[in-house]
């Protein structure tokens, strides 16, 4: 059984839950956007002050590592290195894409078939994005694209495809495929990394605390060639 804290800052919202065995038990988050730097601290206090009221042991901290705001993610993972140096506890790391996709799958009617393409807005036309199967299996690596009409169709003519997240909007009159399917309102949280946190903690993939950085968008930005798929 596993008490973690989770962290995510990787987009405007700011939030932290504690979870134990992959379940809920407090979260915090805040939509008013860049005040990650004043929140993120309160909202730890208070995680930790719940996690010690009721006499749990904290195991590990999980915090989302993009692709992300450079802002976001460099407040959020040092907060994160910090609790587990202090507290002697392993770090985890989860994709924020993968993040994304658990929110659609626990509330939206998915179908069999269908894979999921989260996406994080970028610049213009760019988005960060990858493509899962249901059983969040990668089937295409995280990589920054710009997007045209003819993005993803060969996988759209053989499956529904799920596009979410803050970059998916200013995708929706691009991308025309009667499979394309659209969902609104899905934000990375902290409350929905608890399963993915619980998971790694069982596999025991945890990151070096000292070595670890997270994938920030200018890193793709730099790594990354754009191309049109």
């Amino acid at each position: 059984m596993a008490t973690i804290l989770n962290i995510e800052t990787s987009t405007a919202v700011c939030s932290a839950a504690v979870s134990c065995e992959g379940e809920i038990e407090f979260h915090l988050e805040d939509y008013n956007g860049n005040s990650h730097a004043n929140n993120l601290g309160v909202f730890i206090k208070q995680s930790l002050e719940f996690v010690a009221d009721r006499q749990m042991q904290l195991d590990a901290v999980a915090v989302s590592c993009g692709p992300g705001s450079y802002t976001g993610l460099r407040i959020g993972v040092s907060m994160a290195k910090g609790i587990c140096f202090g507290h002697g506890i392993p770090l985890i790391a989860i994709p924020t894409l993968e993040v994304l996709c658990v929110i659609p799958l626990l509330y939206e009617d998915i179908d069999e078939s269908a894979l999921l393409c989260p996406m994080i807005d970028a610049r213009r036309m760019e988005v960060y994005t990858a493509l899962y199967d249901r059983s969040l299996h990668q089937l295409r690596e995280t990589s920054a694209v710009v997007i045209n009409d003819n993005f993803m169709s060969d996988e759209l003519d053989k499956h529904p495809i799920y596009f979410f997240g803050n970059g998916a909007g200013k995708c929706r009159d691009i991308i025309n495929h009667p499979n394309a399917r659209f969902i609104d309102g899905i934000t990375p949280l902290a409350k929905s990394m608890p399963l993915l946190a619980e998971k790694a903690y069982r596999k025991q993939d945890f990151k070096d605390v000292a070595y670890f950085e997270p994938f920030y968008l200018k890193d793709f930005i730099a790594s990354t060639p754009k191309k049109l798929l």
